[in-house]
């Protein structure tokens, strides 16, 4: 798949996780936060605090969740914490991280507190 392509298709993967979390009542803080390390795709807030959510996208929901590396998830931790320092509330922010997953119909599946222990 060409460049241009994949960046479509991500935008548009993104673009639907977005209304899925917007449905739901949160507002879009953030799309594309990026810094020099790397970038996160939505920062959302609800009643509970702000949602870091990584999308993926892929044929299937279960390869699309299988996109997520160490090092991206490393980054996005990193990401999260430079995003946290211009918030009022800093690192008490209540916060969790999802990853959402977009498979190749656009169905949409969201793994709420993907990177909890």
């Amino acid at each position: 798949m060409s460049g241009i392509v994949s960046f479509l298709k991500g935008l548009g993967a993104e673009d639907g996780v977005e209304r899925f979390y917007q449905a739901r009542g949160a507002e879009t803080v953030a799309r594309r936060w990026q810094r020099p390390g790397g970038e996160v795709d939505l920062i959302m807030r609800d009643r509970e605090g702000l949602i870091f959510v990584e999308v993926k996208s892929s044929r299937t929901i279960d390869r699309a969740l299988a996109r997520l590396g160490a090092s991206q998830i490393a980054r996005l931790l990193s990401c999260a914490e430079e995003f946290l320092a211009t918030w009022p509330s800093g690192s008490l922010t209540n916060l969790r991280f999802d990853v959402a997953a977009v498979d190749g119909t656009g169905r949409i599946e969201v793994v709420e507190n993907a990177l909890s222990a």
